[in-house]
């Protein structure tokens, strides 16, 4: 019989309800505004040096600029400049120097400067909040950051502690992280020595396509377009994000002409909403990984058979086939396709028997353990169906459903048994997944790494840790790619993380939608080249 436990704070129906009657239903949607309908309860701050969940790294991509970026038109072309017009890389390969782009202003009216770019990187080391690994992975630290990230005129030069590739760097600064905020404002509204953390959680500081105007928890994030963006003023003037959970609201709402976007549709709406006049959707195959992780300070889910053992316990194809149909398929490893490195072998399949025997071996019985899931009916799907597979073996899953933020809270808090969640990766390099899963140099509980998902579980990744960081400095590509192939194929073997499946998103979208780009597997959302 199934048990879950429910943390809700004001989610569920009555939020999508009342989200469907935050905005009067209209026939249709102005021509100059995009209504969205998303699950935005992961969002916990929109400050670029804090935000790290997919709904926020939305708004993120459109708000701020970064020193080089992706062209949603062109994703396959990897980065290109931005804020940064060029830039030269020393002969020692440690040395970049950038120089700024003129005539950029951010959204306040002040331009954009080589002493912003350096504040911006600056303060994400100091604050050292989750995503701050992705630029202190480089040696910056707060006690070297004054010397090794610098400006002189209209160019900014950071240093780094080893000759990384170039394209690993560049990557980096692409990812939210990266983002340029205005100094002077953000200054202007610091508390005490916060660097501005506190107002620029709810607020924006940019020069992208688009500013903050409202971000209501589990409501709404709206954005209005910047007339004086670089690359022109976007066609659509204003984007509203409505926090709607459930599927078939989501799907009602399109119907009836209240949104243009249904971001959430399970497969059953899917089909259902496939044949509708006026409704198209849109497929596109995205980075993020769907796993289940077990905390390394449990007794029982720390002893390697354990681990392998749980992972002959998931229903990979009865699960791909049926409620996830469409929508994700089966992949086992932690580089998404289409990254170099990845792979496709997948050698976990349903075996009870085999459970059996590897938790006899473990000495293992009557095991109890608690999954945290987010509020989202496929998380929630899967749940239910690993607490069916897990009690063939005599294992009970209590399942705690609560909102993203709860549940991450308690994950990074190394609280829960186990965690089941996805992952998308923050660029488009291998070391984005590498030096997260299966990197993990402290795991001391007060080295705080929250932003590493091996730390988060506790697990000191038995000797991977050094084979991540020998990939990173390879120069040689095809030598790279197979350290990535090593290293995974042990990871699969080894590692307390089931990886069962990659995302293919379906949007369902109204037919006068023009240029949607979701940001493929590398990126996210671009608002700003959207039109009707």
């Amino acid at each position: 019989m199934t048990s879950i436990k429910t943390m809700l704070t004001g989610a569920g129906l009555a939020a999508a309800l009342l989200a469907g009657t935050a905005l009067p239903a209209l026939a249709e949607t102005p021509d100059d505004m995009l209504v969205i309908a998303n699950r935005i309860d992961d969002v916990t701050s929109l400050d670029p040096a804090e935000n790290f969940e997919f709904a926020g790294v939305d708004a993120g991509r459109n708000i701020y600029q970064k020193l080089v970026n992706f062209d949603p038109a062109d994703l396959d072309a990897g980065y290109i400049p931005e804020v940064a017009e060029s830039w030269e890389v020393s002969e020692d390969g440690t040395t970049i120097t950038f120089t700024i782009r003129d005539g950029l202003t951010f959204h306040s009216g002040n331009p954009v400067r080589a002493e912003d770019v350096v504040f911006s990187l600056r303060r994400v080391v100091q604050l050292n909040l989750t995503p701050s690994f992705i630029l202190t992975q480089f040696g910056f630290t707060p006690e070297n950051v004054e010397e090794t990230i610098t400006s002189d005129g209209n160019t900014v030069t950071i240093v780094t502690d080893a000759p990384y590739a170039t394209s690993f760097v560049l990557n980096c600064l692409a990812s939210t992280v990266g983002g340029i905020v205005d100094m002077e404002t953000v200054m202007a509204n610091a508390q005490g020595d916060d660097l501005g953390n506190n107002w620029l959680k709810t607020n924006s500081a940019g020069s992208g396509a688009y500013s903050l105007v409202s971000w209501t928890p589990n409501e709404s994030l709206i954005l209005q377009a910047n007339p004086d963006y670089y690359l022109g003023a976007p066609a659509m003037d204003r984007v509203i994000v409505r926090h709607v959970a459930e599927s078939a609201s989501q799907r009602l709402l399109l119907e009836r002409g209240d949104i243009d976007i249904a971001r959430n549709l399970n497969p059953e709406d899917v089909a259902g909403i496939r044949d509708v006049d006026g409704i198209e959707i849109h497929d596109e195959l995205r980075g993020r990984l769907m796993y289940f992780a077990l905390n390394q300070q449990h007794p029982e889910l720390s002893k390697p058979e354990v681990r392998q053992a749980l992972k002959y316990l998931v229903d990979y194809e009865g699960m791909q086939d049926s409620f996830l149909s469409g929508q994700y398929v089966i992949h086992q490893n932690f580089l998404p396709q289409t990254f170099l490195g990845a792979v496709d072998e997948n050698p976990f399949t349903l075996d009870v028997a085999r459970a059996q025997e590897l938790l006899a071996e473990a000495g293992v019985e009557d095991l109890e353990i608690e999954v945290g899931v987010r509020e989202a009916q496929e998380r929630i799907e899967i749940a239910q169906t690993l607490q069916n597979t897990f009690a063939q073996a005599g294992i009970t899953l209590n399942i705690t459903v609560a909102t993203a933020a709860q549940t991450l809270g308690r994950y990074r808090a190394r609280e829960l048994d186990m965690y089941l969640g996805e992952w998308g990766p923050d660029y488009p390099d291998p070391q984005t997944n590498a030096g997260t899963f299966a990197y993990n140099p402290d795991n001391s509980d007060e080295a705080q790494a929250t932003g590493l998902l091996a730390w988060r579980n506790s697990w000191d990744t038995g000797g991977l840790t050094e084979k991540v960081d020998a990939a990173v400095i390879e120069n040689d590509t095809d030598a790279r790619a197979e350290m990535y192939r090593e290293i995974q194929a042990e990871f699969r073997e080894t590692s307390p993380f089931a990886i069962m499946f990659q995302q293919i998103e379906q949007n369902a979208i109204r037919d006068n939608v023009e240029n949607l780009s979701l940001g493929g597997a590398t990126t996210a959302i671009s608002y700003w080249v959207i039109e009707k």
